[in-house]
């Protein structure tokens, strides 16, 4: 059974910098894509990063050059290291596959960028 346990949020001011885990149980996890999204109360939930199983991995625009997608398939942990965070990155963040399969969301972790 694949579940996904996220941690690591926090209040952090502009500019500062979080990393975020996603530890997965599960055998398949080493062989399969995951990525990390972000929800807005109110809107939907969007990818902001993906890394295939041999570690390639792309970004969503709004993050590209500040997040970093990195994993440990020893670990079966996912990482979102985030750096020089805006306000407009304040968000609940999850993991899932890519793409995501509802019966897997987990609670997420909350991230707030605010002076």
């Amino acid at each position: 059974q694949v579940q996904f346990v996220e941690s690591g949020g926090g209040l952090v001011q502009p500019g500062g910098s979080l990393r975020l885990s996603c530890a997965a149980s599960g055998s398949i996890f080493s062989i399969s894509a995951m990525g990390w999204y972000r929800q807005v109360p109110g809107k939907q939930r969007e990818l902001v990063a993906a890394i295939t199983s041999g570690g390639r991995s792309n970004y969503a625009v709004s993050v590209k050059g500040r997040f970093t997608i990195s994993r440990d398939n020893a670990m079966n942990t996912v990482y979102l290291q985030m750096n020089s965070l805006k306000p407009e990155d304040t968000a609940v963040y999850y993991c899932n596959f890519p793409p995501p399969l509802s019966r897997y969301w987990g609670q997420g972790t909350q991230v707030t960028v605010s002076s």
